[in-house]
This record gives structure tokens, sequence and C-alpha cells, in this order.
């Protein structure tokens, strides 16, 4: 692949025949794709803990109203005692990567520290693990009808409720993604 085919700043969704219970009816913000591989994080699939608990475990003082109560993702299969934060670009923070003009990831806890004080990114959300594939991976998946790429899209990602994201980002490319079923073969 080059450069312009990488996926970076997209999403992928899990096509309805990915029957792979990490990425069943999933959608992947894609952060990093090149010829190694590629690194994302999933947005539709809530954790089951609050972001109080990652400070409580953290030992992190609260005084934002309700950032005790924000919901936590599972970002993927890979690493997933590790916290990453999706967020608008800006801040400062350290250990961030930037992935478009609008869109930033962190890693480090500076950035969990201003959430709490309510100085965070204006739009975030937060995951625990990430998903990852390793070189040719992803591009294997595609072509064997795993997974549809779509833009990624800002609404879908920071304001569509969590329950609609992945009709709604197939839906940004005209998809009815339940009409949709795996190729039939004739042999």
């Amino acid at each position: 692949m080059n450069q312009a085919t990488y996926l970076n700043n997209q999403f992928i969704i899990a096509m309805p025949n990915l029957a792979d219970p990490n990425f069943f009816h999933t959608v992947t913000y894609l952060c990093q794709h090149n010829e190694e591989g590629a690194l994302g994080i999933v947005i539709n699939r809530p954790a089951e803990m609050k972001l109080g608990e990652i400070f409580k475990q953290m030992n992190i003082r609260v005084t934002s109203t309700g950032a005790a109560e924000i919901q936590v993702f599972a970002g993927g299969p890979v690493q997933q005692e590790r916290g990453f934060v999706l967020h608008t670009t800006g801040g400062g923070w350290d250990a961030t990567m930037v992935v478009s003009e609008s869109i930033s990831l962190t890693t480090s806890r500076d950035v969990i520290e201003a959430i709490a004080v309510g100085k965070g990114p204006d739009q975030y959300l937060i995951a625990l693990g990430y998903a990852g594939w390793g070189e040719g991976q992803l591009e294997q998946e595609i072509l064997a009808n795993a997974w549809l790429n779509t833009p990624y899209s800002k609404h879908v990602l920071f304001d569509t409720p969590i329950d609609r994201r992945w009709r709604a980002a197939a839906g940004q490319i005209g998809i009815d993604i339940n009409l949709l079923t795996t190729p039939a073969g004739h042999g």
C-alpha cells in the first residue's frame, strides 16, 4: 500500500458476519495504519466502569462535576490495562500522537488529571486497551469482507449515542448495515 491508501483517521466497521466477540458490531477509529500494521480504538463498546474508578485507581482528585460518571470504553483486546484518550486536538499533553488536524490520541496521566478538574479536551473518549493488527493483517481482513471502511465523523465519534454508532458510521456513506449479507459462493 502507498501512503494514500492507508486508512488513518477513518472508521472501520465490523461487517455483520464478523463473529469475533472482540469486534462483533464494532466501530473502530484508526489512529495509525502503515506498512507495519494498524492501531485503532473501538468507539462503541462500553467497559464495565466509569471514569471515577480510574480516578480512584490513579489517586486523582476530582473537582469537575460529572467527570466521575463519564463512560469508559473497551478500546480493544490489546493491553486492556492501558488507558487511551481519543480527543479533539489541542491541550499540549505529554505522550500525544496527532492523528489528524482535529483528532489526537494521548496516553499520559496529565490529560486524565486535566479532565478531573474540568480542563481537559473539548471532546474526548477514554478507552482501556486498543485494537491492533500486524503487517498486512488488516488489509487481509478487509479483503475477506470482515470490515467496511468509511470516513471518520466527529459527530459519530463523540455525539452519537453509543448503541447507534455502528449503524450511524455505515449510514454516513448511505449503507444500511443491517441489509448487508456475506457473499454467496457457487462452487
